[in-house]
């Protein structure tokens, strides 16, 4: 069968701008002029016999034929680009957009994306940091979320990652001050800090249901700073300002180091795990396999490397069933 199609050049010129919305910004994609973009997209229209744009004073507005053409010619681009990777001898290359939250995103997945360059250096990573969920589109073009929560994504290729442990944290300076804190009823005399982003399901990241399995009820969970950046609120406990709960994925770093501790071994499991998604469409492109298959392995050896029993200052053993610790551990 003879595929009667227009050039290459002139439908990869009208995707990018699609995509973006702007002659300038397909161009800069492309590594062309504006002005080579604008004219393969007005041959691409006159092959066709239909108007794909309409001009705008502020930009391009898809007309009806070019939002039908988008979704089609966009798939079938990223098929021609899957093939060619998969050819004997071919080194992956290109570039991935990744969205992650700016916490998991700062505090664990930045501190190992050198080994991710060290052993795919033609893969260029571009890094999203946001709070909200990444939509697939056509206009966001991502191709990988990490996101964090109970693994029910629809319509999505899902690899599990890891799950997180929470426990309470603070600076060093907290446990050997003049208020010591080395039990749970020392938390009366210390401010909490919390996180005022967390949902209702997520029960360990609140201090309310900590409070009372540990035995300590009284305390004023009222009172106390509350931040909507988990990075921010790490900082600030890092710096004394009180006891915060602590993820594990994202306060690791900062035991290690010795600029926190747990000052009493007490953890629960968290209620939500992390988790890589992408298209399916894209699950079997070889740079993102490539990314979600390093991103699995570091989590695996992440996982591997903490202990239940593993001890800071001020720790003695974990508490990880459903019974509080005994008083004063």
């Amino acid at each position: 069968m003879v595929r009667r199609l227009p050039p290459l050049t002139a439908l990869r010129a009208f995707e990018a701008a699609a995509r973006h919305g702007s002659f300038a910004q397909a161009a800069d994609e492309l590594a062309v002029t504006p002005t080579a973009i604008s004219h393969q997209v007005r041959q691409l229209e006159e092959t066709l016999g239909v108007a794909l744009f309409e001009r705008l004073p502020r930009g391009l507005r898809l007309t009806d034929q070019g939002r039908t053409l988008v979704p089609g010619l966009t798939r079938g681009l990223d098929h021609m680009a899957r093939a060619v990777a998969r050819l004997p001898g071919q080194r992956l290359a290109g570039s991935l957009r990744v969205s992650v939250l700016p916490s998991f995103g700062m505090m664990w997945l930045a501190p190992r994306l050198a080994r991710f360059r060290e052993q795919y250096p033609e893969i260029d990573l571009d890094i999203d940091l946001r709070q909200e969920s990444v939509r697939f589109d056509e206009r966001d073009r991502m191709h990988i979320g990490l996101r964090y929560g109970t693994g029910h994504y629809p319509g999505l290729h899902v690899r599990r990652l890891m799950d997180e442990t929470v426990f309470p944290v603070c600076a060093p300076a907290l446990v050997t001050g003049p208020r010591p804190l080395r039990t749970p009823e020392d938390l009366r005399h210390h401010v909490l800090i919390h996180d005022s982003t967390v949902l209702e399901q997520e029960r360990w990241l609140w201090w309310r249901p900590w409070l009372q399995w540990l035995g300590v009820p009284d305390v004023d969970i009222t009172r106390g700073p509350r931040f909507t950046d988990a990075h921010v609120q790490i900082q600030a406990t890092v710096h004394g300002l009180g006891v915060t709960l602590g993820r594990s994925a994202l306060v690791f770093d900062a035991l290690e180091a010795g600029r926190l501790v747990r000052p009493f071994a007490v953890s629960r499991a968290a209620d939500f795990t992390y988790y890589a998604v992408t298209p399916e469409a894209l699950a079997d492109d070889p740079a993102v396999v490539a990314f979600l298959d390093w991103i699995e392995d570091e989590a695996s050896a992440f996982e591997n490397h903490l202990s239940p029993d593993r001890s800071e200052q001020g720790e003695g053993t974990d508490s990880d069933d459903g019974d509080p610790p005994p008083s004063g551990t």
